[in-house]
């Protein structure tokens, strides 16, 4: 074991100003899918079962209250061809949202640590909603006048674990230089590719996506200054699952990108879940009822569920995750980390797992003490 381990400086979020109710983003479901199809009576039934109620997206003009939420990037669909907005215009939305999300939550982070902006030598950023190059990592490293001479690392279109892939790279850079600064911003707008029309998964993914951005300031510390309170990074730990290769996707098509998420995830969730966690924790002298606080990744309510019953969780082990995706929505990769930081408000007890479950289907797994 290492003597020193990354120690949590900072962690930031942020959201787009305006946010959508889940009776309001129904309204909006309902208007591109054409009235002919028989399915679309259901569009409210899904809503109301995805744990959300509300989202915030960059697309929203005004926020839902006495009146209803205002977009106007997703016109009603026009015939049973209509896609919507093309691939191009989402991407063009998203390298100028992205950016400036991602460089309003990093200058926080910034700020929270204490950190100058010459200080940070390593930036790990992390995005699968969008594509632009130069991307918003030079955007950071401009508007935040960060060190030209940083080394630069993007995990994209990973999926919903992306996060925790950033945070097995910030940990190899700061086993093997022990003096590193390293920043994390995971910044993700998947209210950009609402799919248009009928089809049971897509529809799920609309009711469930949203936008969000988180950023984190981690430096090595030696262990033996530790004290309670700190978040330290001690392991990280990945499993792909056998035969699942068909039970998430997540593609880009001419008008988004394109997610499908089958209904037997759940089940295996709940089968793989537990003897993977057992063997890896046990490889870090820990059992499952040793881990105090949890942070799951809320891939929907069912995937919670399966979580919880496959670990035999508490709720209140569970409220932090149920409760972010209630008032935030899934934001992909940067929800973890929402999750972590109310974690940190409610001084959650250590030993803590962070799980996130992507493509695949892969699970991705953190011990923080």
């Amino acid at each position: 074991m290492h003597s020193q381990s990354p120690y949590l400086r900072s962690l930031a979020t942020k959201l787009p100003p305006h946010h959508i109710d889940q009776a309001d983003a129904t309204e909006m479901a309902m208007s591109i899918v054409d009235e002919s199809s028989e399915k679309r009576r259901l569009i409210p039934v899904l809503y109301r079962r995805a744990g959300v109620s509300q989202r915030h997206s960059v697309v929203v003009d005004s926020s839902s209250g006495e009146n209803p939420a205002v977009q106007s990037f997703y016109p009603p669909i026009q015939s049973l061809t209509d896609g919507g907005p093309s691939i191009a215009d989402r991407m063009k939305v998203y390298e100028v949202e992205a950016r400036e999300l991602a460089c309003q939550t990093a200058s926080a982070s910034l700020q929270q640590a204490g950190v100058d902006p010459e200080e940070v030598t390593h930036l790990v950023t992390v995005s699968c909603t969008g594509f632009a190059a130069p991307g918003f990592d030079i955007g950071l490293i401009n508007d935040l006048q960060l060190n030209r001479n940083l080394g630069r690392t993007h995990l994209g279109f990973m999926g919903c674990h992306g996060a925790l892939n950033g945070l097995r790279v910030m940990k190899s850079f700061l086993d093997s230089e022990p003096d590193a600064c390293v920043m994390l911003c995971a910044t993700e707008l998947c209210s950009l590719h609402q799919q248009y029309g009928w089809n049971n998964e897509q529809v799920v993914a609309n009711s469930l996506f949203a936008d969000g951005c988180a950023a984190m300031v981690v430096r090595a510390r030696d262990l033996s200054e530790a004290v309670p309170g700190d978040w330290l990074l001690m392991a990280n730990n990945s499993h792909v699952f056998p035969d699942s290769e068909d039970l998430m996707s997540w593609k880009i098509g001419n008008h988004g990108f394109q997610m499908s998420l089958s209904s037997q995830l759940p089940g295996l969730i709940k089968q793989e879940l537990r003897p993977w966690l057992d063997c890896w924790l046990g490889e870090q002298g820990l059992a499952i009822e040793d881990v105090k606080s949890w942070i799951v990744h809320p891939g929907g309510p069912r995937i919670l569920d399966a979580c919880q019953e496959s670990l035999e969780l508490t709720d209140q082990q569970m409220i932090a995750s149920r409760s972010v995706l209630e008032e935030c929505g899934n934001m992909s990769s940067p929800t973890v980390l929402f999750i972590m930081q109310r974690l940190q408000e409610m001084q959650a007890e250590s030993p803590c797992v962070m799980l996130g479950f992507g493509p695949g289907i892969t699970a991705e797994a953190a011990l923080w003490i």
